[in-house]
């Protein structure tokens, strides 16, 4: 069969692959892209989307079960994880339909199979080469876990948690970053014993140290058990549970253990080496452009060294296939990149933590406000507790956002336009905030930054 020509490969169909796919067509290029599993990949079909489906099925649940509290009779008969399983693959559904409608609507040739690198600018798979004018990796991560411990029977990865047909009636967790945390807060709504081991000093450790706190304190509250600056050192398992064991001598029984250490680059075996693209660990270097060392290689998403988010990888993609069509886009810099963390209480930041701000400018040109969501109105009436926390350059703009708090993941877009805009506090005061909205704690709290606080009790 001939060598078939396109102006971009790309292979990996998740969030980044799709991403330049979709745009790459619309700016008039040709593209095939290049998928074993799925279109969509983790995110849609294993990370972010199944596993919010489940934490709005645990909301659901913590509402029903304290909804006397603003008088409304109602009585929680229990978690009926199938029906919660197959309200999951609906949204799933879905979306997969409507994404596989736009990729076909768009002219590129998806193609379904193995692919590998096979020379700088050919994609092979299944015997059919494909070669491009560009190439993006796009090969996306798999659920790490640390040396000599394997996923296996009752230790489980993410994959496993979210396939399981009934609730743990106790779980351990290992890792208490983002994963760690947001299926403890399911699992303890779901009605389980959760605890949590994590070897850093806190929860949510890349989080400014306040928000860290804040939901360490929320946990304890919701009786979530666990051990920070805690050392795994082994597991056992039997048929019917795990004893999970920590250096420091503790020994925790459960019915599950899940490993949340984080995610690894998936470039195994791919070609990448031997083609002589320049990796670490794993990871393929770029540039700040996501050009690789090789000419006309470029990567996006999981793989390129940095924060191991869906929505980065998608305007990784975006911005790629634009500059391969010579739009010379723009670089959004990884700070400037939105964090949300969907446990309960959520955790919303973008910018620079306090102590990232004061090693970057000097600790007196740092200043920084929190306003308590106990001001808000409409925090009140979702009987949520927690902050917006703003950090700026003094006499300078916003660097920093930060939040705690029952859905404050909706409010991170505007903190994502004050620190990539640059705002300074007065810009963000002078905007008028709908009432009642939690949005308003925002404006709050760029009032009181600005030096004219309103509901602030300071």
């Amino acid at each position: 069969m001939a060598d078939q020509q396109y102006d971009i490969v790309i292979l990996g169909a998740g969030s980044g692959g799709y991403a330049a796919a979709l745009r790459g067509a619309q700016l008039g290029l040709s593209v095939a892209l290049v998928e074993a599993d799925k279109l969509g990949g983790t995110c849609l079909h294993r990370g972010c989307i199944p596993t919010k489906a489940l934490l709005h099925a645990a909301e659901v649940a913590d509402e029903i079960r304290h909804s006397a509290g603003i008088g409304v009779k109602a009585t929680l008969e229990g978690i009926d994880m199938p029906g919660v399983n197959s309200y999951r693959d609906g949204v799933i559904g879905k979306l997969y339909k409507g994404l596989q409608g736009l990729v076909s609507a768009a002219s590129i040739e998806y193609v379904t199979g193995w692919g590998r690198l096979v020379a700088p600018n050919t994609v092979e798979v299944d015997g059919r080469r494909l070669v491009g004018r560009n190439v993006i990796l796009a090969s996306g991560s798999y659920s790490k876990s640390i040396p000599g411990l394997d996923i296996t029977g009752r230790v489980i990865a993410s994959e496993q948690a979210l396939q399981l047909d009934h609730v743990p009636s106790s779980v351990v967790v290992l890792g208490g970053g983002v994963i760690g945390v947001e299926f403890a807060s399911v699992w303890k709504s779901f009605g389980a014993d959760v605890t949590i081991i994590e070897g850093l000093p806190n929860l949510v450790p890349n989080e400014d140290p306040v928000v860290s706190k804040a939901v360490e304190r929320a946990f304890r509250k919701r009786k979530i058990a666990f051990h920070t600056g805690a050392r795994f050192s082994g597991v056992t398992q039997t048929d019917s549970g795990v004893t999970v064991s920590t250096e420091d001598g503790k020994s925790i029984d459960a019915e599950y253990l899940l490993v949340a250490v984080g995610r690894g680059p998936a470039t195994a075996n791919l070609g990448y080496e031997e083609q002589g693209v320049a990796m670490d660990r794993g990871f393929v270097l770029t540039n700040e452009r996501l050009a690789t060392n090789v000419p006309g290689i470029y990567a996006v998403g999981d793989i390129v060294p940095g924060l191991q988010l869906a929505h980065r990888g998608f305007q990784q993609g975006i911005f790629v296939a634009e500059e391969i069509a010579g739009l010379n886009p723009v670089v959004v810099p990884e700070s400037g990149i939105p964090r949300v963390t969907y446990c309960e209480p959520e955790v919303a930041s973008v910018g620079l933590t306090q102590p990232q701000a004061e090693e970057k400018y000097g600790k007196d040109s740092v200043e920084t406000v929190d306003f308590n969501l106990a001001g808000n109105g409409k925090s009140q009436i979702l009987g949520t507790t927690g902050f917006i926390k703003l950090v700026r350059e003094k006499d300078g703009p916003i660097v920093g956002f930060h939040a705690v708090g029952t859905r404050v993941g909706e409010l991170v877009n505007e903190g994502q336009l004050a620190v990539n805009w640059e705002a300074y506090p007065e810009d963000l005061a002078s905007l008028i905030h709908a009432h009642p909205t939690q949005n308003e704690a925002v404006g709050e709290a760029a009032l009181a930054l600005a030096g004219k606080p309103l509901h602030s009790h300071n």
